[in-house]
């Protein structure tokens, strides 16, 4: 068994376009994935350190997200619907604390299957995904308990499990998302395509 820990952020395109071939390779080789959440940007405050404002935030982000929508093996990326909405580009922390959320009610696979779906709401249907209410639709959409959930976003847990990740991740130099370590030792960073993945666990094996 190979042990992968992805570390991802609900508002990363590139791990959108990357989480797919994750899931092809998992049919292949016998993986044991843990899921970690990084926050490209915890908070309204950080982005605007970061990008100058809020709607110059989301036009330098779409811009990246042109570059995922080219990259997406399946074209599920939608730039111009994202740039006609109104309401402000999310930041990181609603949706990670709903991923932990997801993870505590059904644990590993469920955490997974809640990532790809609050990732998918965000790029393809672009939902608000920092809405509360938005989070617990899609936790409901995945078979969750939509009271449970709630309960569990709220919890200050989410906060520790979040801040726990971020240490794990720089203990292993990770700065930037997607990134796996495979086998606690060996780093890949980036949407790397399904081949070469494939070819880097094949030589683990």
């Amino acid at each position: 068994m190979i042990r992968i820990d992805f570390f991802h952020d609900v508002i990363c395109g590139w791990c959108y376009v990357f989480s797919p071939r994750l899931r092809k390779l998992a049919e292949e080789f016998d993986l044991d994935i843990h899921h970690h959440a990084f926050a490209l940007s915890a908070s309204r405050e950080e982005m605007i350190s970061k990008f100058g404002s809020m709607p110059q935030a989301k036009e330098i982000i779409l811009g990246h997200w042109e570059q995922c929508a080219l990259a997406d093996d399946a074209q599920r990326i939608n730039v111009e619907g994202m740039r006609q909405k109104a309401f402000e580009y999310p930041f990181s922390m609603p949706g990670l604390k709903a991923c932990k959320a997801a993870e505590k009610q059904g644990g590993e696979n469920t955490y997974w299957d809640y990532f790809d779906a609050v990732t998918h709401a965000h790029m393809s249907e672009n939902r608000n995904i920092g809405n509360l209410q938005v989070l617990a639709d899609i936790a409901e959409q995945v078979g969750l308990d939509k009271s449970i959930f709630l309960d569990d976003i709220n919890s200050t847990d989410r906060e520790v499990e979040i801040q726990r990740d971020r240490q794990l991740a720089q203990s292993y130099g990770v700065t930037s998302t997607p990134t796996l370590i495979i086998n606690k030792k060996w780093k890949i960073a980036g949407a790397v395509d399904y081949q070469m993945l494939k070819s880097a666990l094949g030589q683990i094996t």
